[in-house]
């Protein structure tokens, strides 16, 4: 059964490293996993994703051993469980501003008795090919990993409640949408936007947890692609330039 290569990281106390994919490219996305990145996220919130393109996606980050992860576009059961089904490891569900949303985020991803994920026999659950049912559940609860984006200025009210709950493994910045709901449109690096980051993570590490970033580096792909392009110009129009 497909094991995650962060979980496992985690538990040898290395840190993981992944991209991020804003549009699907089943190409893109072998080509990438040459480079030895453990894991890559879609992001199915903003990106041009389908279940069909996930499901080759998944098909392929399974071929090439890297472990497929994506942010949803949003938290409801039936969303999620059409990533889960798919063969997706980690789901990042973002706005996440209340105990009750962190909770539904929690119990959509994982099977009983640690959720209310139903049970299909899609391409994830290897079309239902199983030896053993509870042996596969238990296997996938603890293989998937589960992220709350904390990304709005209503989590201050509610900050403390949320990281009570349970089956929320590690919690994500957005520095973009956090900008926009302290009236700071266009501004993520704005020091009010840093302030709420660093009071989320204090707090994060005082309820003893770990936010995203502390286990997982994640490069986005278009900005490694645009990089290595603008370097490339940058290069050989100068070496023409000097000629």
């Amino acid at each position: 059964m497909r094991t995650n290569n962060v979980v496992m990281n985690v538990h040898s106390g290395r840190q993981s490293y992944g991209f991020t994919m804003t549009f699907p490219s089943s190409t893109v996305l072998e080509i990438m996993a040459r480079a030895g990145f453990d894991f890559v996220s879609f992001d199915s919130e903003h990106g041009p994703f389908t279940p069909e393109s996930i499901d080759d996606l998944c098909r392929i980050a399974d071929g090439v051993g890297i472990t497929p992860m994506a942010r949803v576009p949003d938290i409801e059961p039936a969303t999620i469980l059409r990533f889960l089904d798919r063969g997706i490891m980690g789901i990042l569900g973002p706005h996440i501003t209340t105990k009750e949303k962190a909770e539904q985020l929690a119990d959509a991803c994982r099977y009983a008795p640690l959720g209310t994920r139903s049970f299909g026999s899609g391409r994830g659950a290897y079309y239902g090919d199983l030896l053993s049912g509870p042996e596969y559940m238990q296997h996938t609860n603890a293989n998937v990993i589960v992220m709350a984006q904390l990304e709005d200025i209503a989590v201050l009210d509610n900050l403390d409640e949320i990281l009570e709950v349970p089956g929320i493994d590690f919690y994500h910045s957005g520095p973009q949408d956090i900008a926009q709901s302290l009236g700071l449109p266009g501004q993520p690096e704005h020091p009010g936007v840093k302030e709420f980051e660093e009071t989320v993570r204090h707090a994060v590490h005082a309820a003893g947890k770990k936010m995203a970033d502390e286990v997982m580096a994640t490069a986005i792909t278009k900005d490694l692609i645009l990089d290595a392009a603008r370097e490339f110009l940058e290069i050989h129009k100068n070496q023409y330039d000097l000629e």
